[in-house]
């Protein structure tokens, strides 16, 4: 069994994975959906985090044993599988950034009561600063500074968790009624947190491209320290998305609060909400959470849409060779940032529709990405003895036909 000096070592890939998932996903979903649900939404959170699993660890394996990206396995494949993971990439490349660019931007304007702001401004400001973080700092930089983010808010959310819960649940308004679940609004709200908890699945490839990155400056890692590190982020997501399911139920549910559908609007009615429940004193502090649970996610989000573009353009023109310069990544950075400002400028009144239409990508392709995963990680390219187990792909199968059945629903009430 690995040391805890050669665990710390590893990690950075799951960590940053747990960084970028921790985000509008955790912060808005989770806590609405103890918000609003109660205890039961601890059930979905889990099924999600299991049935996807096999998706994002695939990711890890296939770098570590062959060396080379998710992205350069879909080619292996055949070009049809590059030119459709390209295809989602450029969806979620200018609608996802701007919306996690835009909610950060009103978050930090409404937690820090600067209303007079622009949150076109705010996020043209945030653009520039983590722009400048990602091009000097580069990758040993974010990893640094998420490994010290992320603790700290783990340390944040396990503190807020257990005062809510010692605090104990709210009373129950007298004309309290439970939400149903499974009429149609209850189950749009499912698809919407299953198909983003703990995030989209074509993230998978994120991970190994930040594998290769850190692998750059220290000894690649065995596969068993690879996943080791994974699994040790994976879970960390996990159990923060428990955490704000249980401050959203013990702070809200049952109270009849008219809960914001705006995801800006409704993390500030969920700070200002439970530091009612556990004390004014707490509000600084939670509210400094949620902006850097923000801030990170944006900063993750932003350097591996940079990187999976790059790698996807080497690939799709390998006779170019502007990608494999040392400013190819400043270029891309700035590039992303330059496009999303733009978006949000212009765009901003239709940012709903934009990510609508991000999401719908997200949730009839994540079975099709899944599935794509699989097979790299099941051919030719790895020695048998290096593919998954039969438990693990069963439980791949598993998470392929319950995300495929969610998919068509949702196809079904969006299109029809």
């Amino acid at each position: 069994m690995p040391s805890f000096k050669t665990v710390l070592k590893n990690l950075g890939p799951g960590i940053l994975f747990a960084s970028m998932a921790i985000g509008t996903s955790h912060l808005v979903l989770s806590t609405k959906a103890g918000a609003q649900y109660g205890w039961l939404m601890i059930i979905p959170i889990i099924l999600a985090n299991v049935l996807k699993y096999p998706f994002f660890e695939f990711g890890v394996r296939y770098t570590n044993v062959t060396n080379k990206t998710l992205i350069e396995g879909y080619l292996n494949r055949g070009i049809g599988y590059l030119w459709f993971y390209a295809i989602i990439t450029f969806v979620t490349t200018f609608t996802i950034l701007a919306a996690l660019y835009t909610v950060t931007a009103g978050l930090f304007i409404n937690l820090f009561n600067i209303g007079h702001s622009s949150i076109a401004i705010v996020a043209l400001s945030l653009f520039l600063i983590i722009s400048a973080l990602l091009i000097f700092g580069k990758y040993k930089f974010l990893e640094i500074s998420l490994k010290f983010v992320i603790s700290i808010l783990f340390i944040a959310l396990l503190v807020t968790t257990v005062l809510v819960i010692v605090k104990g649940p709210v009373d129950h308004a007298l004309d309290f009624e439970p939400l149903p679940i499974f009429n149609e609004v209850g189950i749009l709200f499912l698809i919407g947190l299953i198909g983003w908890m703990p995030t989209t699945v074509e993230a998978s490839s994120w991970i190994s491209l930040w594998s290769i990155e850190k692998w750059k400056n220290q000894e690649k890692p065995s596969l068993k320290e690879s996943l080791q590190e994974f699994n040790i982020g994976y879970i960390i997501t996990a159990i923060l998305a428990v955490f704000f399911m249980v401050i959203g139920w013990y702070t809200l549910y049952g109270t009849n609060t008219q809960l914001s559908n705006n995801a800006i609007s409704f993390a500030d009615q969920v700070v200002r909400l439970f530091t009612e429940h556990i004390g004014t004193w707490a509000y600084l502090f939670i509210a400094i959470s949620a902006f850097a649970t923000m801030f990170s996610t944006c900063m993750t989000a932003h350097d591996a849409l940079a990187r999976v573009s790059l790698d996807i353009i080497s690939l799709l023109k390998p006779k170019e060779k502007w990608y494999s310069t040392k400013n190819a990544y400043t270029t891309g950075i700035l590039f992303l940032t330059f496009i999303n400002f733009i978006v949000i400028a212009a765009f901003s009144a239709n940012m709903g529709n934009l990510v609508a239409l991000a999401t719908f990508v997200s949730f009839v392709v994540a079975p099709l990405v899944g599935y794509m995963n699989l097979k790299n990680v099941t051919s030719s390219d790895l020695d048998p003895k290096f593919w998954p187990n039969k438990q693990l792909r069963f439980l791949t199968y598993v998470g392929i036909l319950f995300l495929s059945l969610f998919a068509l629903y949702y196809f079904y009430i969006i299109i029809l």
